[in-house]
């Protein structure tokens, strides 16, 4: 069965990769976003599993590569940007711009024929990180810059690495409350789109949690493997669409970094 367009799924899973290797390495070598001397980039490859809720879309591995870069001021990953505004008191805040590739076409599986293209957007918002002694929390709300759902997007989260000598183990958990025209633009079904076997729903706000651990082990001062599993639940007004088959969302991320 044909995929969710490759370029749109290449952006986002270079996004998570580069962001979650500068946090695991940038970000925790160096205590806080804005502490940084210099400048902290790296290239690599990452093995990747695409999961998507969809009815009839497989599940898929790719293997990508992976730029990262950073300095005091900017922080790039993938199609993903931030700009670092400072501190207010001791939480960090910054600018971000990343890719969303929620979208899909009828073409992608059988079970969505007949149903209009939904495209993929780019989302801007503005994100804060405070690290406490036992854990970083972070918070970010998020608007859809290019309007294709007019969608707003508000994620918590907190994460907090143990490390073992080489090893770094951080562990995650994190809510995120989609408001109801994200959800009925990429999850509902209009009149003109019900089928026999595919009603009618016009979906509310809902909450996706996830939770997921990083690991990454240090081969050498400037090379590092890194393994992260997570699980994405899918809130009850997507799991309820007529579009969706499960009830959670697999990620699966192993790749190699080497920093410059």
């Amino acid at each position: 069965m044909n995929q969710i367009p490759h370029l749109s799924a290449t952006f986002s899973t270079l996004f998570f990769a580069g962001s979650m290797l500068l946090s695991a390495g940038a970000f925790a070598q160096h205590g806080g976003p804005t502490d940084i001397d210099g400048s902290v980039w790296g290239v690599g490859l990452a093995a990747i599993l695409e999961s998507s809720p969809y009815r009839g879309v497989d599940d898929e591995t790719k293997a990508l590569p992976v730029v990262t870069f950073e300095n005091r001021w900017v922080r790039v990953f993938g199609p993903g940007l931030e700009v670092k505004l400072g501190t207010v008191g001791d939480t960090a805040l910054g600018l971000t711009a990343t890719y969303s590739d929620n979208g899909f076409k009828a073409s992608d599986s059988p079970f969505l024929s007949g149903m209009g293209e939904r495209k993929n957007s780019a989302w801007l918002g503005l994100r804060g990180r405070h690290a406490f002694d036992w854990a970083t929390m972070s918070s970010e709300i998020s608007v859809d810059a290019s309007d294709h759902s007019g969608g707003t997007k508000v994620r918590i989260g907190m994460e907090r690495r143990f490390a073992l000598g080489e090893l770094g183990i951080t562990p995650r958990l994190a809510a995120t409350w989609i408001d109801r025209e994200f959800t009925r633009y990429y999850y509902g079904v209009s009149t003109g789109e019900a089928r026999p076997g595919r009603s009618a729903y016009s979906p509310d706000a809902t909450v996706n949690t996830s939770a997921g651990v990083r690991l990454d082990y240090r081969l050498a001062p400037q090379q590092t493997l890194f393994l992260d599993l997570g699980v994405e639940v899918l809130g009850q007004q997507i799991r309820k669409s007529p579009l969706v088959d499960r009830r959670s969302v697999p990620e699966v991320r192993l790749g190699y970094l080497y920093r410059f």
